[in-house]
C-alpha cells in the first residue's frame, strides 16, 4: 500500500500530439492543494501539455492521495478520469483505501479546468469524499500502468512519481458564510428556467414554528430561503442559534423589513426598515449580510427597487403563491404548488405571522412529488447564480 501521502491526484496524460502510450510517468513541475471558500482546489503543472483525450490513450494517470493521521498510510485517492461517452469534461472519481486495498471508485461532484496547456485544476468539496475541514497531508502522484511502463525515469519510483517528495500540509478552516452579492436584474420573479430547479421561500419569520420548518427541511436535505422580519429575530431567533442553524444547513436568509410595513414609497422610512433588519441578521449570524430583499405584500415601486439595490439587494418576488397565509387547507397548498411548478420557479410560503401548521403538513408531499418529477430544490441565491462570500 502507498504510504507517506495525504492528498494526491492522478490524471492519465499524454503529451500534446502523442499518438501512442507513454513510456514513463508524466513529470510534475509543481503541485498545490489550497482552500478557496468552501472548495479544495488541487492544481498540478506538468512538464508536457495535458490532453483529456489522452487519458486513456497514454496509459497514465494522475491522482490525489489522502493520508491517515497516524501511520502515514493512504486512506483514499482522488483520480481524474476521461469524459463520459459523448461528454466533454473529465470526470473525477474517489476511492477509499483500506488495509485490504482500494475500494470501488465512484464519481464525485467536481470541476476540472485547464489553466494553460500544462496545468490542470480540480475543485471539490471535502464532503464529496466524506471528509471535513481539517489539516491535510498530501502528495500528487503521476503513475503509469505496467505495461506500457518502461524502465524508471529520473525521479520516479518504479512506474510512479510523487510530488512533493515528502507529504505537504494544508491547514483548512471551516468556512463561514459572510454574505452574497446582488447581481442581475433589480427585480426577479423566477430563475432562468434552464435547469430543473425550484426554490422554496418562507416569509414572516422567525416565528415560534420556524424551528419545525428548519427540522423538516433537514430531514429531507432540502435548502430554502427565509425572508425574516427584523424585530422578530430577538424574540424567536433563539439568540441567533436559529439563524446560524439555517446557514449551517445551506439555507439562505433574506431581508423582509423590520416590522412588515408597506415600503413601496421608498425613501428614508424604507431605508431604515431594511438597514435595521440587516443589522439584526448580522448580529444573529455573527456576521452574515443578506443580499436578497422581499417587500411586504409584494408591494414595490421603481424607487424602492433602486433604493434596495443601492443597499446591496436583489428584490425577490415569486412565481407560485398558494396563499397559504389564508389557511386554504393542506391539499389546496399542495396542489397549487405542485400544479404550477416549472423550472426556475420561486415558491412563496410562510413560516410566520400566524398558525402555519397547514404549510408544514403540505411540505413533505410537495418535496417528494417534485423530486420524483426530477426537480432539485435550491436557495434563491443558487437559482440566480449569485456569488457567495465566505471568510
Amino acid at each position: 500500500m502507498l504510504t507517506g501521502a495525504t492528498v494526491a491526484a492522478v490524471v492519465a496524460v499524454t503529451p500534446a500530439g502523442a499518438a501512442g502510450p507513454l513510456r514513463a510517468p508524466m513529470p510534475i513541475v509543481t503541485s498545490s492543494v489550497v482552500q478557496s471558500a468552501q472548495d479544495l482546489v488541487w492544481s498540478v503543472t506538468l512538464r508536457s501539455a495535458f490532453s483529456p483525450a489522452g487519458l486513456q490513450r497514454g496509459g497514465g494517470r494522475l491522482c490525489l492521495l489522502l493520508e491517515r493521521p497516524s501511520g502515514g498510510s493512504v486512506s483514499g485517492q482522488l483520480c481524474v478520469l476521461p469524459p463520459a461517452p459523448r461528454g466533454r469534461s473529465p470526470r473525477v472519481a474517489f476511492q477509499r483505501v483500506t488495509r485490504g486495498g482500494p475500494g470501488p471508485a465512484h464519481t464525485i461532484a467536481a470541476t476540472v479546468a485547464r489553466a494553460g496547456r500544462q496545468q490542470v485544476r480540480v475543485s471539490f468539496l471535502p464532503q464529496a469524499i466524506g471528509d471535513t475541514y481539517r489539516t491535510l497531508r498530501w502528495q500528487a502522484l503521476s503513475a503509469l500502468a505496467v505495461p506500457p511502463c518502461a524502465p524508471r525515469a529520473a525521479g520516479a519510483t518504479g512506474c510512479s512519481i510523487l510530488f512533493p517528495a515528502r507529504p505537504a500540509l494544508e491547514r483548512l478552516h471551516t468556512p463561514q458564510l459572510a454574505g452574497c452579492v446582488a447581481s442581475g436584474p433589480d427585480l426577479v420573479y423566477s430563475g432562468a428556467g434552464t435547469e430543473r430547479e425550484i426554490a422554496l421561500t418562507f416569509d414572516d419569520g422567525p416565528w415560534y414554528q420556524t424551528p419545525e420548518f428548519v427540522s423538516l427541511l433537514e430531514r429531507y436535505n432540502v435548502p430554502a430561503t427565509f425572508f425574516e422580519i427584523g424585530r422578530q429575530i430577538a424574540e424567536y431567533g433563539q439568540s441567533g442559534k436559529l439563524e446560524q442553524r439555517m446557514l449551517a444547513d445551506g439555507d439562505m436568509i433574506g431581508n423582509h423589513t423590520w416590522s412588515h410595513p408597506d415600503v413601496a414609497a421608498a425613501g428614508v422610512f424604507a431605508d431604515t426598515q431594511m438597514r435595521q433588519t440587516a443589522a439584526a441578521i448580522r448580529t444573529a449570524t455573527d456576521g452574515f449580510t443578506p443580499c436578497l430583499f422581499r417587500a411586504p405584500y409584494g408591494a414595490f415601486s421603481p424607487a424602492l427597487l433602486t433604493d434596495a439595490r443601492s443597499l446591496g439587494y436583489t428584490t425577490i418576488q415569486w412565481t407560485i403563491d398558494p396563499r397559504d397565509w389564508a389557511l386554504p387547507g393542506v391539499s389546496e397548498i399542495e396542489s397549487n404548488v405542485i400544479g404550477n411548478a416549472r423550472p426556475g420557479a420561486i415558491v412563496e410560503l410562510h413560516d410566520g405571522g400566524g398558525n402555519r401548521s397547514q404549510t408544514l403538513a403540505a411540505l413533505p408531499d410537495i418535496i417528494t412529488t417534485l423530486q420524483a418529477r426530477g426537480y432539485r430544490f435550491v436557495t434563491v441565491t443558487q437559482l440566480l447564480r449569485q456569488l457567495l462570500i465566505y471568510r
